[in-house]
C-alpha cells in the first residue's frame, strides 16, 4: 500500500490526488508490529521520526508503589521494579490523560492524571502459587481502558510478577502515570525499531571491515536490498552529492499502542516541536506556545524549574523531584515502603 501527503501515513485527502509530500508503503502489518517504507524526504526527518517513537510517545506505567505488606522473597524495590515494567493499555494517553507534574486539579494524583491499580494476594495452600499481572485491580476503572493491563497470552495471566509459598503475602497500591521513555524506558511503546538506509552500500556511509570479500562477511538484508534494485551500482564510482531515497522502519510494539497510533503518535510529537518552534520565532513567549498545546510543554519530560536542589531533577536527594515522585526508586515504580 503507497499513501502520499501529510496526513501521518502520507495521505493529503484528495483521492486520485498525488502530492509532493512523503512516501509511505506499508509492506507488513502485524497485531504489534509494522514494517514500512518511508520515501520523499530526507534523512533528517526520517531520523527524527525514529527518535521521537523510541523516547517522546506518551504512554501510561506504574510509576509508585506503597507496600504495606511484603513477605514473599522479592525485596520491596525488586517488587517495585517488576511492577513498573508491567505493560498498561494506553490507547489516547495523550489526549485523555493529564501529566501528574502539570495536573491543575490536584497536588498529587487524581483520577485525570492516574490510574490506581491493587494488588492483594495471599498463598494458603501447600505449593507455589504464582502472581500475575491480571492479579492487579484497577480501583478507579476508565471508560477508556487507560491503565489495566495488557493481557495477551493464550492462559490469560499477563506477565509473572512474584511467585508465593505457603503463608506468604503481597498488599500493595500502585499509581500509574503518564510518562516518555525519556524520563524512563518503562514508558516505551515499543521493544524494538529497526531503522536502515541504502542497505546496499551505495552512499558510502559505511566503511565495512572485512578480510576477504565484503559481500559474504557483511549480508545485507535481502528483502530492503531488493526494494532499491540491482546491487551492481554499489561498486559504482563515489557520488558525495547522492542522497538516501528510501528509509525501512520496522517497529515493534509491546501491546500499550497498536503499530498505528506509535507511528502517528511520532509524527504528532513532531508536528507539535515544529508548532512550538515556529511559535517561538515568530515572538511567542512560553505561556502562548503552551497554550498552542492544550496548556501542556510539548517537551513534557522536561523538568520544571527549581531555585533548589542536588539531584538534577529539582529537589534535594531523597526530596520531592519535578517528576512528582522521591529521587529513590522513582524510575523503578518508587517503592513506598
Amino acid at each position: 500500500m503507497a499513501y502520499n501527503g501529510y496526513n501521518g501515513y502520507g495521505d493529503d485527502g484528495m483521492d486520485g490526488v498525488e502530492s509532493s509530500g512523503p512516501k509511505v508503503t506499508v509492506r507488513e502489518v502485524e497485531q504489534d508490529r509494522v514494517d514500512f517504507v518511508l520515501q520523499s524526504c530526507s534523512l533528517a526527518l526520517a531520523n527524527s521520526l525514529r527518535r521521537a517513537i523510541l523516547a517522546e510517545i506518551p504512554t501510561i506505567a506504574i510509576d509508585l508503589v506503597d507496600i504495606t505488606t511484603n513477605s514473599s522473597v522479592l525485596p520491596d524495590e525488586y517488587l517495585s521494579h517488576r511492577l513498573g515494567l508491567v505493560p498498561l493499555h494506553s490507547k489516547h494517553v495523550g489526549e485523555n490523560l493529564n501529566y501528574t507534574r502539570e495536573c491543575d486539579q490536584c497536588d498529587d494524583h487524581c483520577d485525570a492524571c492516574s490510574v490506581i491499580l491493587r494488588l492483594h494476594i495471599r498463598c494458603t495452600r501447600p505449593g507455589t502459587m504464582n502472581v500475575y499481572a491480571r492479579d492487579l485491580m484497577v480501583a478507579n476503572s476508565r471508560a477508556d481502558n487507560i491503565g489495566t493491563p495488557v493481557i495477551r497470552d493464550a492462559n490469560g495471566t499477563g506477565p509473572l510478577i512474584a511467585k508465593l509459598r505457603q503463608g506468604q503475602e503481597i498488599q500493595l497500591e500502585c499509581i500509574a502515570k503518564k510518562g516518555i521513555s525519556k524520563e524512563h524506558a518503562k514508558w516505551a511503546p515499543t521493544a524494538a525499531v529497526g531503522f536502515e538506509y541504502d542497505p546496499n552500500n551505495k552512499l558510502r556511509h559505511v566503511d565495512y571491515w572485512y578480510e576477504s570479500d565484503a559481500r559474504s562477511e557483511w549480508p545485507v538484508d535481502e528483502r530492503n536490498a531488493t526494494w532499491e534494485g540491482d546491487d551492481s551500482s554499489a561498486d559504482a564510482a563515489f557520488d558525495p552529492d547522492a542522497v538516501p531515497s528510501a528509509f525501512f522502519f520496522d517497529i515493534e510494539g509491546i501491546g500499550t499502542l497498536e503499530p498505528d497510533d506509535i507511528v502517528r503518535g511520532g509524527i504528532d510529537v513532531l508536528q507539535k516541536k515544529l508548532a512550538d518552534t515556529i511559535l517561538v520565532l515568530g515572538g511567542a513567549d512560553v505561556a502562548g506556545a503552551d497554550a498552542m498545546n492544550g496548556g501542556q510543554s510539548p517537551d513534557g519530560y522536561e523538568p520544571a524549574p527549581a531555585n533548589i536542589g542536588y539531584n538534577g531533577y529539582g529537589g534535594v536527594n531523597g526530596g520531592a523531584t519535578a517528576y512528582g515522585a522521591n529521587s529513590y526508586g522513582a524510575g523503578y515504580g518508587g517503592s513506598g515502603y
